[in-house]
């Protein structure tokens, strides 16, 4: 179990956004719409359907701030999921948005 003052510490660093996003996969050319509920420099916390299938490194794109993030799939529970930010990305130039 986690130290309680470590997740305090960990908390206070998230930011609560609102933020709408795909999940884009560059192999197959596939995206996953999704929703960022928390971020930081480091990952987010994203909300994607639980049928999903999220592949364990993407580029999520956040639009509302034009830019691809190189992410990796940390943890998945349901409809949450955790990534891990390790660079950006120009947005794919076969994407729509």
């Amino acid at each position: 179990m986690s130290d309680p003052d470590d997740q305090q510490a960990r908390q206070l660093h998230r930011q609560r956004v609102l933020k709408g996003a795909t999940i884009l996969n560059g192999v197959s050319q596939s995206e996953i719409s999704c929703t960022i509920r928390n971020m930081h420099e480091h990952g987010a916390e994203l909300r994607v359907s639980p049928e999903a299938l999220v592949p364990t490194s993407f580029l999520l794109y956040v639009p509302v701030d034009g830019i691809a993030y190189q992410s990796e799939l940390r943890w998945r529970t349901g409809n949450r999921a955790g990534v891990r930010f390790t660079g950006t990305a120009p947005k794919p130039h076969w994407h729509y948005g």
